[in-house]
């Protein structure tokens, strides 16, 4: 799920929305800080959006998508996603006789790349649907500026979050699941007091820990090691030997990439030290045991994430995994789908439930209107429910364990059960305001 080099060393900014940007199919979604700050988007909707009918021919609807491509195919996932969906919704007839087109762009992995290409689709495209950039708040100042512009992706820019034209499947937010700490307090009371994490030295990562650690600190558990590692940082080593100084009995690397957590995985084996580890959706990968060393340096860690065994494991028992395995392969044959992958998918699917209620004559203010009144969405069960309309997440997740190299679910409610597979004990917990 995380590339090599420069670009897995920005990656961890979006580790922390994989693992903490968690929903609900209950209604106790609580948050300290008393919400999001956001005013109801389809207040905001400009008149003349109702107008424009951008990129709408009488057979196709094309949407942009501007993610970075560069860098090793950084984000490929995001744009594999997004055409995954439009050929699957294509096979069905598209929407209401409308064929979904894609038009992809590449960033560069740079600001003004970023802003000339959200521009050319606000230009050309009737909406941005499932773009994913580091670089995301330079076209987010256009999308500001431009309210009438539907945006439905998963975006890493807080202000960009909050604009009444922007809709994600996995809202941005600051806190975390409750019931997770609770069942890993529960599991192993006698780590409580010797709780370690360590933390990439960036502050979207920094920031994005203190909402986990407000929450960590509510359910009892004592930090005594968590120290930030630079970007560059390969070697674990000295790390692990300083939280086995520290007594450190259950280390939370769920907000950590996968390339920095098989490095650490790796280090722990060679010092023969094993306390609990708990990763998270970052690390949900085929290639994690291999990365680590093998099977035998990961079995029996933990993880929690928000998600369901999207890469295959639940295949059989969720009818939306399998669908969206299969499109993927028929977008790019032989592409390994990754989270990115996962997050276009949902916007794209989450673009196209509105699109059938935005009219036979769709325009951007429809679409906007549409969107605004859809205040749960699951993407049929692959990941744990959400409000896109209010932003607001909730408090259900998946506990999991590797079991032979494998990500299997543990002690999760049965998936035809009325959560779908996932707890949803407790409530979502968003750090106070600053």
């Amino acid at each position: 799920m995380r590339l090599a080099a420069l670009g897995v060393t920005l990656l961890l900014a979006t580790t922390a929305m994989a693992c903490s940007s968690n929903s609900s199919s209950s209604t106790t979604t609580t948050a300290a800080s008393g919400g999001s700050g956001t005013t109801s988007p389809s207040s905001k909707i400009p008149a003349s959006a109702f107008g424009d009918h951008t990129g709408v021919t009488s057979d196709s609807v094309t949407v942009g998508n501007v993610s970075t491509l560069s860098l090793g195919g950084l984000f490929k996932g995001a744009v594999v996603g997004d055409e995954a969906y439009a050929d699957y919704v294509n096979s069905t007839g598209g929407i209401n006789g409308r064929k979904i087109k894609v038009d992809s762009a590449d960033d560069g992995f740079t600001g003004a790349a970023n802003r000339q290409a959200t521009q050319a689709a606000i230009d050309n495209d009737f909406a941005l649907v499932g773009s994913f950039s580091l670089e995301d708040s330079y076209g987010g100042t256009l999308l500001a500026a431009d309210p009438g512009v539907p945006n439905v992706s998963v975006v890493l820019d807080p202000a960009t979050n909050k604009l009444p034209n922007t809709f994600s499947p996995v809202p941005l937010n600051d806190g975390w699941e409750e019931g997770a700490m609770q069942y890993f307090k529960k599991k192993f009371p006698d780590t409580v007091d010797h709780a370690g994490a360590l933390v990439a030295d960036l502050p979207s990562a920094e920031a994005t820990w203190a909402g986990e650690k407000y929450v960590l600190q509510k359910v009892g558990f004592n930090l005594t090691y968590e120290p930030t590692y630079g970007i560059t940082t390969t070697d674990f080593t000295p790390y692990v030997v300083s939280m086995k100084n520290a007594g450190v009995k259950i280390l939370f690397v769920d907000q950590m990439a996968e390339s920095y957590a098989s490095g650490l995985l790796r280090a722990l084996a060679q010092q023969n030290f094993h306390p609990v580890v708990v990763l998270g959706a970052a690390t949900y990968t085929d290639t994690l045991a291999a990365n680590s060393g093998g099977a035998a340096n990961i079995n029996g860690d933990y993880f929690q994430q928000n998600a369901s065994l999207y890469l295959g494991g639940d295949a059989n028992d969720i009818p939306a995994v399998a669908t969206f395995l299969h499109w993927v392969n028929v977008a790019s044959p032989g592409f390994h789908p990754d989270l990115y992958t996962l997050y276009a998918w949902l916007s794209s699917q989450l673009f196209s439930e509105a699109l059938k209620n935005a009219g036979s004559d769709p325009s951007r203010g429809s679409e906007l209107q549409a969107l605004s009144k859809i205040t749960s969405f699951d993407g049929d069960h692959i990941i744990t429910p959400n409000n896109p309309a209010a932003k607001t997440i909730g408090n259900c997740y998946l506990i999991g364990q590797v079991v032979n190299g494998q990500f299997e679910r543990l002690d999760d409610p049965p998936i035809n059960s009325s959560t779908h597979g996932y707890r949803c004990d407790y409530s979502y917990v968003s750090a106070p305001a600053s």
